[in-house]
């Protein structure tokens, strides 16, 4: 089912991706201290960073880079940090099919978390999504119109 899920997850990305190419390289890289992160780059950034501290470190036990937003110029190099968290999540739903609801502990700042494999993914998704909302905002600031890329459009 997490599968399934993540497909649909993909196609609202790829509405969001293919929206943002129309979006000027230097709007791109515009920073807004009211959106969080600051740019439309630092947010996609930001989000494949938390796919990949939560499912590629936490869950998976890979070790992670977490490089500076600046070492991500280009839309393009966004989608390729985003073809390395869709490997991730498709290694844990591997891993964790059929165990969804089964207790793990990871490590977040010292701290010991229990969670379940479907909170971790919930999470990532959500985060995902909130942060998308925070791109198509920035986008609307800045002169643009935002396409409609929900899950249900």
């Amino acid at each position: 089912m997490l599968k399934e899920q993540y497909d649909f997850i993909l196609s609202s990305r790829n509405t969001l991706l293919n929206y943002i190419k129309g979006i000027s390289e230097q709007d791109f890289l515009t920073n807004n201290s009211s959106f969080g992160r600051g740019s439309i780059r630092n947010l996609l950034v930001h989000i494949c960073q938390t796919y990949c501290a939560w499912i590629g470190e936490r869950a998976l036990g890979i070790e992670q880079e977490f490089l500076p937003f600046e070492k991500y110029q280009t839309l393009q190099d966004c989608q390729t940090y985003f073809n390395q968290a869709d490997e991730y999540i498709d290694l844990f739903i591997e891993k964790f099919k059929g165990n969804e609801l089964q207790e793990m502990e990871l490590h977040r700042n010292g701290e010991i978390l229990t969670v379940n494999p479907l909170q971790l993914f919930t999470h990532v998704i959500t985060h995902e999504f909130h942060h998308k909302g925070q791109i198509m905002s920035l986008s609307r600031h800045l002169g643009y119109v935002p396409v409609d890329a929900d899950i249900i459009r």
